[in-house]
């Protein structure tokens, strides 16, 4: 019986382990709003990113040669680690069970680890040097929209820019644009309804807002960002691996899913912290 299910579960790791990339990839909100590079194999653990100063233009005199300019790069490196998740799949709980193992195992692989990476991701919004809020009061719409105005100021491109909030925070935001939820302002297809027929901020100043547990709150207190793509990045040397192993103590198999990554602050001017207090938390 103990060699016949090994064997049987080995054969479904690559439906268990396609079934946690796609549940990974699904679940992971923030990991397609950076930066992704890929480390080839033998390659090392770190990659150097580069990044370029920004260049500035000047006015020609006909028949005049142009002054070259020096052209210097800076560079982040992005260091990788490895995250995982791990499980003991008895045989009596397989046999037994009334649902799919297979798709149990895989989601439960996936969700875990694209957690891992969102948390990671959102651990750097504190970094970015703009802070706008002090944590002491509930976000409003004004505020995405400085921290909007504060990234065009640097010339930061509005393609490819989000708002990324706590949950909680974003229930202030919604509630600012809804009039506490009563009586929204605009016809079926403005901001106000959506957010109220749908729970769904949609775009803000001309830029995706989106929700993150992800993101850590203390007592309310959390630090979301609004940034561009380019100002974070993700650097992955393996997506998500499963192995599978017999332990005969327990009469089972030991399932092991791993990934080894790194993330990274890129650019620290292409960032807004965002820090506000929720009304809806203590």
């Amino acid at each position: 019986m103990a060699s016949t299910t090994s064997t049987t579960l080995a054969t479904l790791l690559p439906l268990i382990t396609s079934e946690a990339l796609y549940q990974a990839n699904e679940r992971s909100l923030l990991r397609g709003l950076v930066r992704n590079f890929n480390i080839p194999a033998g390659s090392g653990t770190d990659i150097k990113v580069p990044v370029y100063a920004k260049q500035a233009a000047a006015a020609l005199t006909e028949g005049t040669a142009v002054t070259p300019s020096a052209i210097t790069t800076g560079g982040v490196t992005i260091t990788t680690g490895e995250v995982g998740v791990a499980t003991t799949v008895t045989d009596i709980a397989r046999f037994a069970s009334p649902s799919d193992v297979v798709s149990d195992l895989g989601k439960v692989f996936g969700e875990g680890i694209a957690l891992k990476i969102d948390q990671d991701i959102a651990a750097l919004f504190p970094g970015f040097g703009t802070i706008l809020g002090n944590g002491t009061a509930a976000i409003t719409a004004a505020d995405i929209f400085n921290a909007i105005a504060q990234l065009r100021t640097k010339t930061v491109p509005m393609n490819g820019m989000v708002c990324v909030l706590h949950p909680e925070i974003a229930y202030d935001l919604k509630a600012s644009i809804t009039n506490s939820f009563v009586n929204p302002a605009g016809g079926a297809g403005s901001l106000a309804n959506q957010a109220m027929t749908e729970s769904f901020i949609g775009t803000l100043g001309g830029i995706p807002v989106y929700e993150s547990a992800a993101i850590v709150s203390t007592s309310g207190d959390s630090k979301g960002a609004v940034f561009h793509r380019d100002g974070l990045g993700i650097a992955m040397m393996q997506d998500i691996k499963i192995e599978a192993g017999r332990n005969v103590l327990t009469r089972g198999d030991d399932l092991v899913a791993n990934a080894v990554y790194g993330v990274s602050e890129l650019i620290d001017d292409y960032g807004v912290e965002l820090f506000y207090d929720s009304s809806i938390s203590n």
